[in-house]
Order: structure tokens, then C-alpha cells, then sequence
């Protein structure tokens, strides 16, 4: 009887190792630093009174404040071309062709009738607001990141007695550059706070009152 040949099993292949690769580290890239936002100033108002001995050098503006895309800049947009005799609104402009930013408006609390009147406030005041808005600017009241995004209505009152008096335009212009510019200030502060008022609302007296 036939004896069978033994068969020699293969021995199993040695399993393959593979040695793992250190997972690689990513690089952290820095995204690039976002400018600072400035937040929405949708409607700021504010006053202020500054004068000089003489009583026509009174300045005291009442400005409000806001988006040109936004309430502010539509009642600009009307007030611009809806013109009313004797109380014509003008850009504030340094000179003619160079217009002050952000844009303001001007409209005038005095129903004008002279062109003596018309040339003071055209001209002495109109340059006064602009670089009164300047100032207000370069101090920060304003973001200068804004000043192509707010505008500024600013109800002006020049004291119609200027066409009867003799008037020192140096005088007339420093009131209302500081007076702008004081307005400006207080609007974007919200000055007087609501605190300041409610402490001192006994103590305040209007100057027009009769005691």
C-alpha cells in the first residue's frame, strides 16, 4: 500500500508592519485683522449757545446727526429740493467748490429778506459750520471711518440785527466754528445725559423767564 507523501504546509508570510507617519500639524494661518467697526448712528441731536460780548455774535445751533442712508439723509435729500423763500438750504462749504464732509445741511431759524443778511450768513457763517464740522471731526467726535456715510442738519441762528450794526466778522466766525463744533460734540455724547438732567432740573432756570 501506497504511502502518501507529505505535504509541507507554507509557512504564513510574515505580516507587513507599516509604521504610521506622525500625523502632520497644520499650520495656523492668521487671518487678516478686520478694521474696526464703527457702530450705525442711525439719529443724534444736540444744541449749544456760544457768544461774545456783543449780542449779535450769539450763535446757537441745533444739529441732528445720522446715516445718509437712514432718516437723516432722507429729510436732507427733501429739505435739499424743496427750496422755500427766505429760508434757503445750503451745503456748509469752506469756500465755493470745496464742500465740507460729512455733508451739512444748513437751514436758516430767521426768515431771510436782505441780501446784506444773505451775505453774512452765505458767507462768514456758512464758512464758520464748515470748519466747525472739521474741528469736530479732527477731535474725534466725528469717526472720520464715517464721514463719507453720516450727514448733518444744522438749524442756524444768526441774529438778524448783523445788517444794522457794524460787525467784526473775525468775532462772527469763531462763535459759530465753536458753537458747530460744541453741538456736534453733545450730540454724538449724548450730552446732558439723562442722569445729569434729572439731578439738576430744579436748578436750571430758562434765561428768557421772567423770575
Amino acid at each position: 500500500m501506497a504511502k502518501k507523501k507529505a505535504v509541507k504546509k507554507a509557512a504564513p508570510a510574515p505580516a507587513k508592519t507599516t509604521t504610521a507617519k506622525p500625523a502632520q500639524k497644520l499650520k495656523a494661518v492668521a487671518s487678516p485683522a478686520k478694521p474696526a467697526t464703527v457702530d450705525r448712528i442711525v439719529m443724534r441731536t444736540g444744541e449749544a449757545l456760544v457768544e461774545a460780548e456783543p449780542a449779535w455774535s450769539a450763535a446757537e445751533p441745533e444739529v441732528v446727526i445720522g446715516e445718509l442712508d437712514g432718516p437723516v439723509g432722507y429729510a436732507m435729500a427733501n429739505l435739499l429740493g424743496d427750496q422755500i423763500k427766505g429760508h434757503s438750504r445750503v451745503f456748509a462749504i469752506l469756500n465755493c467748490d470745496v464742500q465740507v464732509r460729512p455733508a451739512t445741511l444748513m437751514v436758516s431759524k430767521v426768515t431771510v429778506k436782505s441780501e446784506a443778511y444773505t451775505n453774512i450768513l452765505m458767507g462768514t457763517v456758512q464758512a464758520a459750520i464748515a470748519n466747525g464740522v472739521l474741528d469736530a471731526v479732527r477731535k474725534g467726535d466725528i469717526p472720520k471711518e464715517k464721514a463719507n456715510d453720516l450727514g448733518i442738519i444744522i438749524s442756524v441762528w444768526l441774529d438778524p440785527s448783523v445788517t444794522s450794526v457794524e460787525i467784526d466778522h473775525n468775532i462772527l466766525f469763531d462763535t459759530h466754528r465753536q458753537a458747530t463744533a460744541k453741538a456736534i460734540a453733545k450730540a454724538m455724547k449724548h450730552e446732558p445725559s439723562i442722569d445729569w438732567l434729572l439731578e439738576h432740573q430744579h436748578e436750571i432756570q430758562h434765561c428768557f423767564k421772567p423770575a
